[in-house]
């Protein structure tokens, strides 16, 4: 082959094994996770271990780096799925606290009689938090608590209007003689949210065990005992 062949033949050759960027095996474009972690299931076990790390330290307290290393993830893949910490806590309600909000707002149309209602809402916040151990103390440290970093959005997505239709619920069985008068209906659920989430959230947290035994049925026991009977010995008739 004379010598201008050569120089010829080069430019085919390198066109021919040209790729283009990330088309060679086994490389993929910045930015995106590798296919086999790119599922739904990738998504829902990073939205778990943030309730997880929320419930233990706090929103305020928790980055998304620190959530991205107890994933054994990179920053880069949250990333990818949640582009900030905002966005992560809003998808957080609508997936996880929305519908637990929705079993609680059924429970509450189940029945009209306010003492069968008290005791269903106590057992159905010891249930909720039972299934989901994370619930209880997320709630106690980021809803309940003043600057909790649920709070002021859970508010604004949703209004105070339920929880005025039960505090009227309850003042209306206070006028009709099926409640006991005594109550403040505007404490009655903060009152079993003590009752029900703070043991549990007791129990959930690391070092429980050097109090009394708890567990979920006797706490609901306990709620329910107190709700219908306080806490007097009163001889039946």
């Amino acid at each position: 082959m004379s010598q201008p062949d050569k120089v010829a033949a080069r430019p085919v050759t390198a066109h021919a094994t040209r790729r283009a960027p990330g088309a060679a095996a086994g490389v993929r474009r910045p930015g995106r996770p590798a296919r086999s972690v790119d599922a739904p299931e990738q998504r829902d076990r990073l939205l778990g271990i943030a309730l997880e790390l929320f419930a233990q330290r706090g929103v305020v307290n928790t980055t998304l780096g620190e959530i991205a290393r107890a994933a054994g993830v990179t920053a880069a893949m949250l990333h990818y799925y949640f582009k900030s910490r905002d966005q992560l806590l809003d998808v957080l309600i609508a997936e996880r606290l929305d519908p637990i909000r929705e079993r609680m707002i059924a429970a509450l149309a189940g029945t009209e009689d306010p003492v069968e209602l008290l005791v269903g809402l106590a057992r159905q916040m010891v249930q909720i938090g039972t299934e989901h151990n994370w619930y209880a103390p997320l709630w106690m440290r980021e809803v309940l608590s003043e600057g909790g970093g649920l709070r002021d959005r859970l508010e604004a997505r949703h209004g105070r209007a339920k929880q005025a239709e039960f505090i009227e619920r309850l003042q209306r069985a206070q006028r009709d003689g099926r409640l006991n008068p005594g109550l403040e209906p505007e404490l009655v659920v903060q009152s079993l949210m003590g009752l029900t989430l703070l043991p549990l959230a007791k129990l959930n947290a690391s070092g429980a065990g050097s109090g009394p035994a708890l567990n979920p049925e006797n706490i609901a026991r306990h709620a329910v005992a107190l709700l219908l009977g306080g806490v007097a010995c009163v001889p039946r008739a």
